[in-house]
């Protein structure tokens, strides 16, 4: 859900539409890295959605792409994430080209003082200009995803749409402005960022996808918590997933998803296909596929800027 970009209202609904809230402990920086999660091959389409959600709902985002996409696929995206010119399936998320900066600003040694002095500033106690903004934003996106947005399938424009509205109606009545759940979240949110050791492009090429991933895990936990301060539980709507075939045509198939966000029922269906015996999502791959074939990041050519004297 890439096109929502507006604060904090936008921010809060943004993050909920992807990560898990199941708290662990982080892998710090230089400690061996654990073996990721095993489950069973998805041999069947439906069960090859509910593994993957499950995956979701226990923040375990490195088993989520290993499982979301072929071996030989999972290979050229980790060469593509080492060599900086992707970050799949962070990709996937609203904010994920601004994860880097994001982790950095909120780790800083003080960050939590200059963050909340920000939302005091500018937001608290603003509760009717930031229902007006969620309502706006939910608008904007709903209507941007059915008509103007480009690389979404039919799949996705039909889930997406419902997510931005439920979405937009939770931020509208959500107490977004209330002082003491952003003091809370940002403390929060700053101690998981220290914890992640991840806070440049470089250190995320350094650590390669599968141990970032592992790192941002954690964080994702602590930003769904934070959530759950305004009244939005995504690990508890994830659990309602009820994943049923609803069409299978050789290695093709249909599989309708129902589940519940924002306290609203989310009724869609994805696409699947079979790979060596194993089913994938269509849209997964699609944009996984890009994102192992994205070309190397521009080099800014723009001259450094002269010392003040």
């Amino acid at each position: 859900m890439r096109p929502m970009t507006a604060k904090p209202a936008a921010m809060l609904l943004a993050c909920a539409c992807l990560l898990a809230a199941s708290c662990r402990p982080a892998t710090a920086p230089g400690e061996p890295p654990a073996a990721p999660p095993t489950t069973a091959a998805a041999t069947r389409p439906a069960q090859a959605v509910r593994q993957l959600t499950a995956h979701l709902r226990n923040n375990e985002l490195e088993a989520f792409a290993i499982e979301a996409v072929p071996p030989a696929l999972h290979a050229r995206l980790q060469v593509a994430w080492k060599e900086g010119r992707t970050r799949w399936p962070l990709d996937e998320l609203p904010f994920g080209k601004r994860l880097p900066a994001m982790l950095h600003a909120l780790a800083e040694p003080g960050s939590e003082a200059k963050l909340q002095q920000t939302f005091d500033r500018q937001f608290a106690g603003a509760t009717r200009e930031l229902r007006s903004a969620a309502i706006t934003l939910g608008q904007f996106g709903t209507q941007y995803i059915a008509s103007e947005a480009s690389g979404y399938s039919a799949d996705e424009r039909q889930h997406y749409a419902q997510l931005i509205a439920a979405g937009g109606r939770w931020a509208a009545g959500a107490p977004l402005g209330d002082r003491e759940r952003a003091r809370a979240s940002i403390v929060q949110l700053a101690t998981a960022a220290r914890h992640v050791g991840l806070a440049s492009e470089a250190d995320f090429r350094a650590a390669g996808m599968d141990a970032s991933l592992r790192r941002v895990g954690p964080f994702a936990a602590a930003l769904k918590q934070s959530l759950r301060r305004y009244g939005l539980d995504i690990d508890g709507g994830l659990a309602t997933l009820d994943a049923s075939l609803q069409q299978q045509t050789g290695d093709r198939a249909t599989v309708r998803m129902r589940y519940r966000f924002a306290g609203e029922d989310i009724d869609t269906t994805v696409s699947l296909q079979r790979i060596q015996g194993r089913w994938y999502l269509s849209d997964y791959l699609r944009h996984a596929e890009a994102a192992a074939d994205a070309p190397p990041p521009a080099v800014s050519t723009a001259p450094a800027p002269r010392p003040r004297r």
